[in-house]
């Protein structure tokens, strides 16, 4: 199950990767993929950290986006056309949406999974006995 997940989250940052380079070599793709795959599978002790790094992974592949676009938009000239704004703008806004929505995603699945790693100690509380504090009448 572990490696299903890892070969899925691969091919999420790939795709992420591809769509931010689209005019990139497929040699380059395939190097991504295999730099990704190495770093999944060997940092990744959980299918939640697996999940937790691919969408960091995109989401810091969202944020460069519109950056990547500007540099190769950036031409001769000092300004650029109005329908080349049009597409910087709405990269940018689409581009900061989606980056705070994945690193927000994975930051939810980086605490899910460091909690349920460490073990609790024994004189914690449960949250069935802190329910039963609460429930003591007060007279």
């Amino acid at each position: 199950m572990r490696l299903l997940n890892c070969l899925l989250g691969i091919l999420v940052a790939v795709v992420g990767f591809w769509l931010i380079w689209g005019t990139v070599a497929p040699v380059v793709v395939l190097g991504w993929a295999l730099v990704v795959g190495g770093f999944l599978w060997l940092k990744a002790k959980s299918i939640t950290e697996i999940w937790a790094w691919a969408t960091l992974l995109l989401g810091l592949e969202s944020f460069a986006w519109p950056v990547v676009l500007m540099i190769q938009l950036k031409g001769p000239s000092e300004s650029l056309p109005e329908a080349e704004m049009g597409t910087v703008l709405s990269a940018v806004v689409l581009g900061l949406f989606s980056s705070v929505f994945w690193i927000s995603f994975s930051y939810g699945l980086f605490k899910r999974a460091w909690r349920t790693d460490q073990p609790l100690p024994d004189d914690a509380p449960t949250r069935t006995s802190i329910a039963h504090s609460r429930k003591r009448k007060v007279v």
